[in-house]
């Protein structure tokens, strides 16, 4: 079985002073760096997904904006995949599962921003095509969201989204598990 690791969206805008600030982003970057150099070390598939504003109105990850540019803690390199979404699910308008498929991957580690949003939409979409999905939850991070006046927490956000795709969609692990 082959396996990549799929880097969703950890961007700069997520991050403090960004447009879009996550819940302790940091943490969940610094550990999907830890991922992303066994997944090098390893001589592994990597792929980085990084989403671009279709809109100016989304305010935030705007082409050519410091916010929309990947974090240091997990720059691509040289020859690493990158592929550029508009979209919370990877797989809509990209090229991403056609990359995938040539590569002969079977078999996703997630990783990234917003676990409410784009990792849960994309990982439903891995399972939905036939990949063997891995959701790193603590390299993945959200935010404080609000439904009808009333405010849900980010760790109860969190909890919720990798509760539901551990249902079915996909096996939760930590990094200390997978490393």
């Amino acid at each position: 079985m082959s396996k990549a690791l799929v880097i969703i969206d950890i961007q700069n805008d997520y991050f403090k002073g960004g447009a879009m600030e996550l819940e302790d982003p940091l943490a969940a970057s610094e550990n999907a760096k830890k991922l992303l150099e066994k997944f090098r070390n390893d001589k592994e598939a990597i792929v980085h997904i990084q989403h671009r504003a279709a809109s100016p109105d989304a305010g935030f990850f705007l082409p050519d904006t410091k916010g929309a540019e990947i974090h240091d803690n997990v720059k691509p390199l040289s020859g690493e995949k990158v592929i550029t979404k508009h979209f919370p699910n990877a797989f809509r308008e990209t090229d991403l599962l056609d990359h995938l498929q040539s590569e002969n991957i079977t078999e996703l580690v997630f990783v990234g921003m917003m676990t409410h949003m784009c990792i849960d939409a994309s990982v439903r979409a891995a399972k939905d095509l036939g990949f063997k999905c891995t959701v790193i939850a603590d390299a993945c991070a959200t935010r404080t969201l609000e439904i009808n006046n009333k405010q849900v927490k980010a760790a109860d956000v969190q909890n919720a989204f990798i509760a539901a795709l551990d249902y079915f969609y996909a096996e939760i692990k930590n990094t200390a598990e997978l490393l």
